[in-house]
């Protein structure tokens, strides 16, 4: 037998042998556990493996699909444009084009040492929750800094003053294993330079996020409110630390408040509103959902400037646009996963489970029988989030309120496809800011409730390390 295959043999039984008693203990691959998006998984693992269709779809869904793509991939340009299909940019943006921020729809990442402009990360921005702005608070979740708006926009059109510019640098942490192995970890420090519009208020709170991956939304959009709902425990009754809570958002369509999902703090709630608001806030594009562009009124070049929106109500983004790159956005699919039978990725899923990762990693949903598109419902699905909010401690805290989400809360990201992170976007870097250069690092950022787990997995030996990591990069 070779050497590499006895070693995650012998680690396997022995963990078997001294698993805890109300742990599962993994010895094979479950029943279509490969196929994490149920039959919309596709067989594509290279780096164009986040940007294929959900592999149910027909022949005409494919078409639509094709030209979703071609709206989220392509360049949009200034308004007045001979290109009125894709004019009306700006004036305050981030991006021109959706795919420079999500990879080949993977991930973002933080601006490296000394570049000009963000891109694949945007800042958020609010002040306070102050009592006079309870409606705006109902429907944005945070009160706006006065001058700059919710998102900080490093680009703008001519004319107009980009708003600033985003600079990150960082400070090690060290961590040290029982086994005595270190890892340095670092600490992002945002600073926020070249202001273009005067000075912020001086309770400005910050929050850098990278651009999460797009695979698999449209099945958590799927997911039932009940089942998300039925893991929730806020008062913490089942003892276990684990205190997942929903975020309740504004839906713009039904003017009230409903479950989120979406996004680094559950701040959306579905994926068409999701889009409306990306296209506004990093790319400066009206649609029926989101009419206004996103400027304030301290920023009169910006409000100056023309658009495309027309006299008949036609928006910068159509409503057909929006249809296409929704059906586009909801049929991204999950790649099928490896080696879910090698038994150094089975060890790993032991470890895993027996640290408590799936408190709020939980692994299978079940979609509904009304879902969205037919091709999306009643699928077995495996995401690895419970969608729920999380206190992740003040080691991975922004500080910055989000309707229900505090300052240390997070909601579970998604872990399916994450193994190809390198392959498809050219980089591991992970979490909420890119802060983690590997998977091992983003698990020991993790705190609060999570410290338990964090405590258990700094317990494991090099061999229990490498498990763990195999069965992460399985999926």
């Amino acid at each position: 037998m070779p050497a590499p295959l006895h070693r995650a043999l012998s680690l396997l039984l022995a963990l078997a042998l001294s698993a805890c008693d109300d742990a599962p203990r993994f010895t094979k691959a479950e029943p279509g556990e490969a196929r994490a998006g149920g039959s919309t998984t596709v067989n594509k693992r290279d780096r164009n493996a986040y940007s294929m269709p959900s592999a149910n779809l027909t022949p005409s869904q494919r078409l639509d699909f094709s030209v979703g793509n071609s709206f989220f991939r392509s360049p949009w340009v200034i308004a007045p444009s001979t290109t009125t299909a894709r004019d009306g940019l700006g004036p305050l943006f981030n991006t021109n084009a959706c795919q420079n921020c999500h990879i080949r729809d993977g991930r973002g990442h933080p601006p490296a040492e000394g570049a000009k402009n963000a891109v694949s990360m945007l800042v958020r921005l609010s002040i306070p929750d102050q009592p006079e702005y309870a409606k705006v608070i109902e429907q944005l979740g945070i009160v706006p800094e006065p001058v700059y708006g919710g998102q900080l926009q490093d680009m703008a059109v001519p004319g107009v003053a980009p708003e600033g510019k985003v600079r990150v640098s960082y400070t090690p942490v060290n961590v040290t294993f029982k086994d005595g192995t270190q890892v340095e970890l670092r600490k992002p420090q945002l600073q926020i330079t070249q202001l273009g519009y005067g000075p912020m208020h001086p309770d400005t709170r910050f929050s850098a996020r990278v651009a999460p991956p797009m695979i698999g939304l449209g099945l958590l959009e799927a997911i039932p409110d009940e089942a998300i709902l039925a893991n929730a425990d806020p008062e913490g009754r089942n003892g276990t630390g684990i205190r997942g809570r929903p975020n309740l958002v504004w839906d713009d369509a039904q003017g009230k408040q409903v479950l989120g999902r979406f996004g680094w703090k559950a701040g959306q709630p579905n994926l068409n509103q999701q889009n409306a608001h990306a296209f506004s806030s990093d790319m400066g594009l009206t649609s029926s959902l989101v009419p206004r562009d996103d400027c304030t009124p301290a920023q009169l070049d910006c409000l100056a400037q023309p658009n495309r929106n027309g006299a008949d109500g036609e928006q910068e983004v159509s409503d057909n646009i929006l249809r296409l790159v929704l059906f586009y956005t909801r049929n991204l699919a999950v790649p099928v996963r490896k080696d879910v039978d090698s038994p150094q990725v089975l060890a790993g899923k032991n470890l895993f489970f027996q640290a408590g990762c799936q408190g709020c990693h939980t692994p299978t949903f079940t979609t509904s029988a009304n879902a969205a598109e037919p091709e999306l419902a009643n699928q077995t699905i495996r995401p690895y989030s419970d969608l729920l909010l999380h206190d992740m401690g003040p080691g991975l805290a922004d500080n910055r309120s989000e309707f229900a989400a505090g300052g240390q809360d997070w909601r579970t990201a998604p872990l399916w496809g994450i193994g190809l992170n390198q392959t498809v976007s050219g980089h591991t870097q992970f979490l909420h800011d890119g802060r983690a250069r590997n998977l091992l690092e983003a698990v020991l950022w993790h705190g609060g409730e999570a410290e338990p787990a964090r405590q258990h997995v700094l317990t494991f030996n090099a061999e229990q390390r490498d498990a763990l990591l195999a069965f992460l990069n399985s999926l």
